[in-house]
């Protein structure tokens, strides 16, 4: 599903990599916890979190993941930004819960890791 698609659907802003909307995502993995976003070794996943901070930029580099949803209302900071920037990360924050987000791209066809 291409990231423009999971934009319209979930009624989300994309706040970093707009020139990416035509990028692909195939699995998605929703956590708050980065060491368990870690343990992930999947390719062209997306992470659904709450957890809008430094961090949260930095595990999904260290782990090859370029596609970010916020959700909860919880907003990218400047920093935040300009990291996903520097990396070519997809930021897109979202007002859903992360449990309705991750049903709406569940069942639209983006597969989950487990």
């Amino acid at each position: 599903m291409k990231i423009k698609e999971v934009v319209n659907l979930l009624n989300a802003k994309i706040v970093s990599g707009e020139y990416l909307l035509d990028t692909e995502a195939e699995f998605v993995f929703a956590s708050d916890l980065m060491s368990d976003v870690l343990t992930i070794e999947k390719d062209n996943l997306m992470l659904i979190t709450g957890l809008a901070n430094l961090q949260t930029i930095r595990t999904s580099e260290m782990s090859d993941i370029n596609k970010i949803i916020f959700v909860r209302k919880k907003k990218a900071t400047d920093e935040m930004i300009q990291l996903a920037v520097e990396n070519d990360i997809i930021l897109i924050e979202c007002d859903y819960s992360m449990f309705k987000t991750a049903g709406i791209l569940y069942q639209s066809g983006l597969k989950p890791v487990y």
